[in-house]
């Protein structure tokens, strides 16, 4: 049979059309009942008659990709778990203003399709949907030869949620006295990895498969943990407990973050001493030479979200948040301060 000119330039149709087929199954697992239609159109249809028992409706939208951990799921030929990393840094930015994830989509662009590579990418980003309760309505698979390698690929999505107007939290709401509660993350998550790559596996020399004591499993594992997923958490705590602010932690840092919803006047004052760091960022620091300024203004040194409310709630959210299997604990508390609001670390 003659090759396309098509597949000849490096597109392989087929191959795209058997990767749609291999991911239905996991796309339908996040099927919300607002989704109309199937997989396979050239748009997602989510039924906006749905927000109609809100008040006064505010739809929240964030785009996001995984960043540079994608090179670890290709050395690893693991592609089933970024999936997580793309949902939660989308889902988790809208989750902190208050607003609930209602569907995501998705772009892969890659040298080459190799449908079961891709459907285990799909089949993860269903996985973290169904872990958000939002669904996944529809994306893109590109194939680009000449500008990826065959090996290669990348992603990235979108999300859109929605909030009442006069339930969105933020930095307007946060007040002198109130408590600076951590919640744990599951790792590095999805930010920081060129720094990671750059001094475990280009300076050290390190190599993936490599057993490392300190993690207590091979560092490919450890680089390889998908981001957790905050948002029914958050959720279920606003719906308990009296909020005030969230902020997700990702690129930039604890602090960086944080500082983006404490108003004028305000200062966050984080007690170092109120964790301990797990070994994955102690390790980076140490076989790189990082700075304590550095390493704490690009890696979220074990702190995945934050919320900021009243301590008269402290004790509940504690609990809740424990239910749910996050440890969450104190990390400070908001004090007075002179000058545009801030986070520092003391």
């Amino acid at each position: 049979m003659n090759q396309s000119a098509y597949a000849a330039a490096g597109v392989d149709i087929e191959a795209g059309d058997r990767a749609v087929e291999l991911m239905k199954a996991s796309v339908s697992r996040t099927r919300r009942p607002e989704v109309l239609g199937g997989l396979g159109g050239f748009a997602g249809f989510f039924d906006a008659s749905a927000l109609k028992g809100y008040t006064h409706p505010v739809l929240a939208t964030s785009t996001d990709g995984v960043g540079t951990k994608v090179a670890i799921a290709q050395a690893l030929d693991r592609h089933d778990t970024i999936g997580f990393d793309l949902v939660g840094m989308l889902v988790d930015d809208l989750v902190v203003c208050g607003a609930e994830p209602l569907f995501v989509t998705d772009y892969i662009a890659c040298g080459r399709v190799v449908p079961e590579r891709i459907a285990a990418i799909v089949s993860g980003i269903a996985d973290a949907c169904v872990a958000a309760g939002c669904s996944l309505v529809g994306g893109e698979t590109a194939e680009h030869p000449g500008l990826l390698g065959p090996e290669e690929y990348d992603v990235a999505g979108a999300t859109t949620g929605v909030v009442e107007r006069d339930a969105i939290l933020g930095a307007d709401r946060v007040e002198v006295g109130d408590v600076v509660l951590a919640m744990a993350s599951s790792g590095l998550h999805s930010n920081g990895y060129s720094l990671v790559r750059h001094v475990l596996l280009e300076q050290a020399g390190w190599q993936l498969d490599r057993h490392v004591d300190e993690l207590g499993c091979t560092l490919g594992e450890e680089l390889l943990t998908p981001t957790r997923v905050y948002a029914l958490d958050v959720l279920a705590l606003i719906r308990e407990v009296e909020c005030h602010a969230f902020s997700h932690i990702t690129g930039g840092g604890l602090a960086n973050n944080l500082a983006r919803v404490i108003p004028a006047g305000r200062k966050a004052r984080l007690e170092r001493d109120s964790w301990n760091p797990p070994a994955i960022f102690r390790l980076v620091q140490q076989v790189g030479r990082v700075s304590q300024a550095d390493i704490e203004a690009t890696l979220n040194m074990g702190v995945g979200m934050v919320a900021i409310l009243p301590e008269t709630g402290l004790d509940a959210a504690v609990a809740l948040l424990g239910s749910r299997g996050i440890d969450a604990w104190v990390l400070g508390r908001i004090e007075t301060h002179d000058g545009p609001g801030v986070a520092e670390l003391v």
